[in-house]
């Protein structure tokens, strides 16, 4: 899930084959001739700066590279590994996107239709209303909806200390939506950007209607088996993640992705109900599933041209900021030119998947902690780092 006003985390923070770590060799060649170094000096700064551990992966064409600093476990003091799953949060979204994307190539659903006409009278009260609110506009933040994950309550069972009694309740969807429709929207349809989780659970009940099965059905079938990416799961209401992996950790501060105090505790929260994030952020993954999966994407190898042109034309975050949003796809001007990915975090976890448009240089980077850290200095060190 989010942190952007209490939503997407990496927007503010910016925040595969199976791939071996690649050699000396190997890695001056996919950097031409430069080294990683900057990378791993940003990761290692990242766990000075608090943070339990560190894993990144690099690909570029055939070689990849691998980074990682402090531990998978507080512990044992176990090593991060590449091949670890994690929750990888609002990168979901850009699987949900996918498949919605495709079933529009196809003709089975529109971009036009709206959330009325596949779910009538779900998304009313209080202003809200589903006959105003298009498809593209609940994959690309601006159908005003209220998001979810900003609900004071939920915040409290979830985010606070009291997820530790709370964190294996299941959130079915219509919950979640009814948790929404109990504030105001945030604007009119099509009058604003903000970032809400709830959009991405409306798409995933949308797709489910229009494709017969859930979205975890079509994602599967549509992404993970084609593409081989044997390491990522939608878990539905699983708590625990498959082996390997490493421990997840929070202050449990009450805000996902918020500061910590000094001295605060530290809480293992590695286990959980995903159905809290639902299509909005219950994928588990690993860094070279990821890569491989944008990497593919951006090449134009899961979507037609006409639906990646979608797909990447974007709506400013904010006046003035570097970041703007497309249809579950986030565009980020570095300092060396536009990224393409998304940003995602969730209970214990924080991550960030980045390519080049081309797809042919991209970067996945996961910490296993969720207070406040910033994943820009490890993008930028690696895209833009000599």
């Amino acid at each position: 899930m989010p942190r952007l006003a209490t939503g997407l985390v990496g927007l503010v923070a910016l925040t595969m084959a199976f791939a071996i770590p690649a050699s000396a060799a190997d890695t001056e060649t996919a950097r031409g001739g430069g080294s990683h170094r900057a990378t791993q000096e940003a990761i290692e700064a990242t766990v000075e700066n608090g943070v339990p551990g560190v894993i990144a992966v690099a690909q570029e064409g055939r070689h990849t590279w691998t980074g990682q600093s402090g531990t998978a476990d507080l512990r044992t003091g176990a090593p991060r590994q590449a091949e670890q799953r994690y929750r990888v949060g609002s990168i979901t979204k850009t699987f949900v996107a996918t498949v919605a994307l495709q079933l529009a190539a196809e003709g089975k659903l529109s971009l036009d239709d709206t959330v009325d006409h596949w779910l009538p009278g779900l998304v009313q009260g209080n202003g809200h209303d589903g006959s105003r609110i298009t498809v593209r506009q609940l994959l690309q933040h601006t159908s005003g909806i209220y998001s979810y994950t900003e609900d004071q309550e939920f915040k409290r069972l979830t985010f606070g200390t009291d997820f530790l009694q709370h964190r294996y309740d299941t959130w079915t969807p219509h919950r979640i939506v009814e948790v929404a429709m109990n504030h105001r929207p945030d604007f009119a349809p099509g009058d604003g950007w903000h970032y809400s989780d709830t959009n991405y659970v409306i798409a995933g009940m949308v797709i489910e209607k229009a494709a017969g099965h859930s979205y975890a059905h079509e994602i599967e079938r549509r992404i993970l088996r084609p593409l081989r990416l044997h390491s990522t799961t939608l878990p539905g209401a699983k708590a625990r993640m498959a082996k390997p992996s490493g421990r997840a950790y929070s202050k449990l501060t009450g805000d996902l992705g918020g500061p910590a105090k000094p001295g605060s505790a530290t809480y293992d929260v590695t286990d959980l109900n995903p159905s809290l994030a639902n299509a909005a952020g219950e994928i588990i993954s690993t860094p070279n599933d990821l890569n491989r999966f944008y990497r593919t994407l951006l090449s134009g190898k899961l979507l037609g041209p006409r639906e990646l042109k979608e797909m990447t034309t974007t709506v400013p975050v904010i006046a003035g900021s570097d970041y703007s949003y497309g249809l579950g796809l986030l565009k980020w001007k570095s300092s060396c030119g536009e990224l393409w990915g998304h940003s995602g975090g969730i209970q214990g976890s924080t991550s960030n998947s980045m390519a080049t448009r081309d797809g042919k240089h991209a970067l996945s980077v996961n910490l296993n902690g969720d207070w406040q850290a910033s994943l820009d200095p490890i993008t930028e060190a690696e895209f833009c780092g000599k």
